[in-house]
C-alpha cells in the first residue's frame, strides 16, 4: 500500500512536470493509460479514461503542439499556459495519488503538482522569449520541438517507470535552477 502511494506520487509529479512543457500532452497520455488499463485513477477521475476524453485530449494535444510552431502565437500561448499548467499539474496529481487523506492529497497536488508545472512552464516561457529576442523567432520551432519531446519523454517515463520519471524531474528542476543562477549572475 505504501509503495503504491509513493509510485502514484512519482507518477503525478512526473506528469505535472510534463504539463510544464505541454499542457495537454500528459493529460492525453494519462487518458490513454487509463483507457488501456495501464493506470487506475481515483474514482472521481475515471472519466479521463473514456473514449470521449481520449479523443478530445488527443485533438487538443495536436492543436497545442501545432500552435507552438506558429511564430508569436507561441509566445501568446505561453502567457495563458502558465496558469493552465498550474491547474493541470494540480489535476494530474489529484487524479493519480492513491490512498492518502484528501487534505494531504490536495496539499500535495497544489504544492508538488501545480508548483512543478508552474516552475517548468515559467522556465520554458522564458526560454521562448529569449529565443524570440535573440533569433527574431526563427529559433522558436527548435525550442518548441525540444519542449514537446521533453513533455513526451517525461510523460512516458511517468506512466511506465514513475520512479525514474521522478528522478528525471529532479534533474530538470536542478538544471532550471542552475540556468536561472547563471542568468542572474551574468546580469550583475
Amino acid at each position: 500500500m505504501m509503495t503504491e502511494t509513493i509510485i502514484s506520487i512519482c507518477l503525478g509529479i512526473g506528469l505535472a512536470a510534463s504539463v510544464g512543457f505541454r499542457v495537454f500532452l500528459p493529460l492525453f497520455a494519462l487518458s490513454l493509460a487509463s483507457y488501456f488499463d495501464v493506470w487506475e485513477l481515483n474514482s472521481s477521475w475515471l472519466w479521463i479514461g473514456s473514449l470521449t476524453a481520449v479523443i478530445t485530449l488527443g485533438v487538443a494535444t495536436l492543436i497545442e503542439i501545432l500552435a507552438y510552431y506558429i511564430p508569436f502565437v507561441d509566445n501568446l500561448l505561453d502567457t495563458i499556459a502558465i496558469p493552465l499548467a498550474t491547474i493541470a499539474g494540480t489535476a494530474v496529481m489529484v487524479s493519480t495519488v492513491a490512498d492518502l487523506n484528501p487534505l494531504i492529497t490536495w496539499a500535495l497536488a497544489i504544492i508538488a503538482g501545480g508548483g512543478t508545472a508552474a516552475a517548468i512552464k515559467s522556465a520554458a516561457g522564458a526560454s521562448r522569449v529569449t529565443s524570440t529576442v535573440s533569433t527574431a523567432g526563427f529559433g522558436n520551432p527548435l525550442v518548441s520541438t525540444i519542449e514537446t519531446g521533453a513533455s513526451l519523454v517525461i510523460a512516458i517515463f511517468s506512466i511506465f517507470l514513475p520512479i525514474i520519471a521522478f528522478v528525471l524531474v529532479i534533474f530538470v528542476l536542478f538544471a532550471i535552477y542552475k540556468l536561472y543562477k547563471k542568468i542572474k549572475y551574468s546580469k550583475l
